[in-house]
């Protein structure tokens, strides 16, 4: 499928999320005594409920919120191809996914697929999760409900590299690295976000760190349907 894929009908993307409240100990008894249920399965004798709450509550859906959605997709001109980048960031998440929202749907048509890296397990359940506690409505690209798996347009760079492996997590910057995808180095991962968020307060600086994985994705994609990697110079970003 993947060298079928129609390039430029393929919208890629990936999130940035944070918790709802960064400290577990601000959580009301209600919230810990629910965090506490849903996680205690994976507790260790070496972690406590709050250094739990540290490393889980921004990718779960029910704790956390999204504050950064950065999508990209492959323009093809006459003289080439060429990236465009575009990212939505906000500290009210309802304003974020509505923004996010309308691109999907004032582009009906222009993007038939969504594709993103371990996103149906983690990026299209979240945002799916979170619009609807927002109260929002779903998109036709992203409302897969009574779908068949063979209807559902997602695409995912992990997913295709597994094989039908369904034992296997690889991550982006280890297919980057064997791919040899040249990748900037980040002053921060995906552990130090909550603390920029919060702690530093430095939003643009997170949605950098996104757009950086859309790029990689992107030019994942490209390399493992064997095509040539677009150009740096050949990225343009608009916010």
């Amino acid at each position: 499928m993947i060298d079928r894929a129609p390039l430029e009908k393929i919208l890629f993307l990936d999130i940035e999320t944070a918790p709802q409240i960064y400290d577990y100990a601000d959580l009301d008894e209600t919230g810990k005594k629910l965090f506490e249920q849903k996680t205690k399965w994976q507790l260790k004798e070496d972690v406590g409920f709050s250094e739990m709450y540290n490393q889980r509550s921004s990718i779960l859906a029910e704790f956390g919120k999204i504050i950064c959605i950065s999508v990209g997709y492959v323009n093809i001109t006459r003289t080439g191809r060429e990236i465009r980048m575009k990212t939505y960031d906000h500290d009210d998440e309802e304003t974020l996914i509505k923004q996010f929202f309308n691109l999907l749907n004032e582009s009906q048509g222009k993007f038939t697929l969504l594709c993103g890296h371990n996103a149906k397990e983690f990026d299209f359940p979240y945002i799916c999760r979170r619009a609807l506690i927002n109260g929002l409505k779903l998109p036709e690209l992203l409302n897969i409900a009574g779908k068949k798996p063979w209807e559902i347009a997602h695409l995912d760079t992990m997913e295709l590299w597994k094989f039908g492996d369904y034992k296997a997590y690889t991550s982006l910057p280890l297919l980057c690295h064997v791919f040899g995808i040249p990748t900037p180095k980040d002053d921060i991962s995906g552990a130090d976000v909550a603390r920029v968020y919060y702690e530093e307060k430095d939003l643009p600086r997170i949605s950098k760190y996104c757009e950086k994985d859309v790029v990689a994705l992107i030019q994942l994609f490209l390399k493992m349907r064997g095509d040539n990697l677009i150009d740096e110079g050949d990225i343009q970003f608009s916010r």
